[in-house]
């Protein structure tokens, strides 16, 4: 299984994009979990944190295979990615993160 994270600068002043995009897949959330499992996607999380004025993004995901996950995404023509696709528009920047520590409860 792979697990990442990436960071994702903001464009300044999108706040309401991120209200906008929020919104939309929490409403069609059933939607948006169909492409999860199109693409092997078992977790996909994110966060938005603020920092001296800057807006980011925290992306988390765990899938079978996220680079192979992120090219399906990249295809997709499903009409929730659309809006995923369009919201890209307002990122500045993507950082990405080294996982250090995994702990996962088999329970």
């Amino acid at each position: 299984m792979d697990i990442g994270a990436v960071l994702i600068k903001l464009k300044p002043n999108v706040l309401g994009q991120i209200d906008t995009w929020q919104n939309e897949l929490n409403a069609r959330k059933q939607e948006a979990l169909e492409t999860l499992v199109h693409e092997n996607v078992y977790v996909e999380s994110w966060f938005h944190v603020s920092l001296e004025g800057q807006d980011y993004l925290i992306a988390y995901m765990r899938a079978d295979d996220i680079a192979r996950a992120q090219e399906i995404g990249r295809k997709s023509q499903f009409p929730i990615d659309q809006i995923h696709k369009a919201f890209k528009q307002n990122w500045e920047k993507v950082i990405p993160a080294t996982l250090l520590v995994d702990l996962e409860n088999q329970k």
